[in-house]
């Protein structure tokens, strides 16, 4: 007799690399150095530090420089060792770190708001140096000159900045919910469009410039993938968070989406399954499935001789129902609802155990996040918490997949040796696998298990 198999959610954890607790103030901003075992950090105890990792496994700090206000982002470019950072007077300080990251030289500094800086990002391939204020501004500089080329006023101030090199398209989320696009020209910029779909300000934004997505995150607790390449107008909306979304990453080369939440909550979505969009609610007088009047309906309620009833909506076919037809709950991963929503009962009848298998992962942080960055070079994962900690994890994203014998066995990276298990895996032939760090797996039994997994 064959077992079968039911779809589960990968639970294996990101595992802890490393702590660094010797903070008096919480970090509000730090990044994983590329290519080498450092971060850096900005707290608001107005220092600005590099961190290495000694033989002891521990990081101790390499740069300790004092800023004269608090530092509030910071931009990093490991191709050149630019710092650049933002301050709340609104100042930008741009500094160049030593091949070895043991000192920090001050280059240049860029009056560029009139409020604290919020979000800054230096762009090499142009030499423009991006930011946003608490003054509704967003302006661009030249690096080279240090004179500004242009400014656009946002309608609330700026949260969330992405740009995308070959179009020069400046996607800017502010604190009203909506997000803009621009077109950068050397000295001016257009409108292109704007995109409405959070209830709360955008937190966060991340731009997939080989798909052309562009994902925001809002204190409203969700995410929405917005498709600018396939040209359709298409956002996805994804529900993994109960509170705010903090921080979003993307991993490209596992099309995965690593988003986090200011309670602690990390979840990694697959990216890489067709989704489908949420679907508008419709409007009614009445309920859809059993015409029941809805309590505003005096006419029907007068003419029926029954009580109005209050209305909800079912998130799988978007039909205005009644408490008594919507009685039930289910999750519908790829619709984005990870938890359980109300459906009406005969979509909820439609929906198969496959329909609720999950494309996404949840992990405990054990802190409230402030700030997070994912690097890809390594797949490290860090956080900063209200705790004043940094944590930096190893990320080992393994996703199983529905696919095809001639599509895919296994990926591998970063020169993980075949072995026998690479027989157990493709005879099962729809394993989908991505080791993206230089983890080394000791035991055969977790791709047993993650074989198994595979539908």
């Amino acid at each position: 007799m064959a077992a079968e198999i039911q779809p589960q959610p990968q639970a294996r954890k990101p595992c802890l690399l490393s702590k660094i607790e010797a903070f008096q103030e919480v970090v509000s901003t730090a990044m994983i150095i590329p290519k080498e075992d450092g971060v850096i950090s900005l707290s608001e105890d107005r220092a600005i530090r590099v961190w290495l990792k000694r033989d002891s496994g521990q990081y101790w700090p390499s740069v300790h420089h004092t800023m004269p206000s608090s530092c509030s982002c910071m931009s990093f470019n490991p191709e050149t060792r630019r710092l650049s950072v933002g301050m709340d007077t609104g100042v930008i300080c741009e500094f160049i770190l030593s091949e070895d990251y043991n000192k920090i030289t001050p280059a240049c500094t860029y009056q560029a708001h009139q409020g604290k800086v919020t979000v800054v990002l230096f762009v090499l391939e142009m030499e423009w140096l991006l930011s946003t204020g608490q003054d509704k501004n967003f302006t661009w500089h030249c690096s080279e000159s240090g004179q500004q080329l242009g400014t656009y006023r946002t309608t609330a101030w700026v949260s969330g900045l992405q740009f995308d090199v070959e179009t020069r398209h400046a996607f800017v989320g502010d604190q009203s919910g909506q997000v803009t696009i621009l077109k950068l020209e050397q000295d001016s910029c257009g409108l292109v469009t704007t995109f409405k779909g959070h209830t709360g300000n955008v937190t966060a934004l991340c731009w997939d410039p080989v798909q052309r997505v562009l994902f925001s995150g809002s204190s409203d607790h969700s995410i929405i993938m917005w498709d600018i390449g396939g040209r359709k107008g298409t956002a996805i909306e994804l529900q993994g968070h109960n509170d705010k979304v903090q921080g979003l990453c993307y991993a490209s080369h596992t099309r995965q989406l690593i988003s986090c939440s200011s309670d602690g909550g990390i979840v990694i979505w697959n990216m890489d399954v067709k989704r489908q969009e949420t679907p508008e609610w419709l409007d009614s007088d009445s309920c859809q499935k059993c015409e029941q009047p809805f309590f505003w309906n005096f006419k029907q309620m007068w003419d029926s001789k029954k009580i109005g009833l209050r209305q909800h909506h079912c998130r799988k076919c978007g039909q205005a129902v009644c408490g008594k037809c919507s009685s039930k709950r289910s999750t519908i991963p790829l619709m984005g609802f990870e938890f359980e929503v109300r459906v009406c009962d005969s979509c909820h009848e439609s929906i198969t155990d496959e329909d609720r298998a999950p494309t996404a992962t949840f992990h405990d942080s054990k802190h409230n996040i402030v700030y997070m960055h994912y690097e890809p070079t390594t797949g490290n994962l860090l956080t900063s918490g209200s705790d004043k900690v940094i944590k930096v994890r190893e990320q080992m994203l393994v996703f199983p997949l529905k696919a095809d014998r001639n599509r895919c066995g296994i990926r591998v990276y970063q020169g993980f040796e075949l072995t026998p298990i690479y027989n157990i895996i493709t005879d099962l032939s729809i394993l989908f696998c991505e080791f993206v760090t230089s983890y080394k797996l000791k035991c055969c039994n977790f791709l047993k298990n993650a074989a198994q997994m595979s539908y």
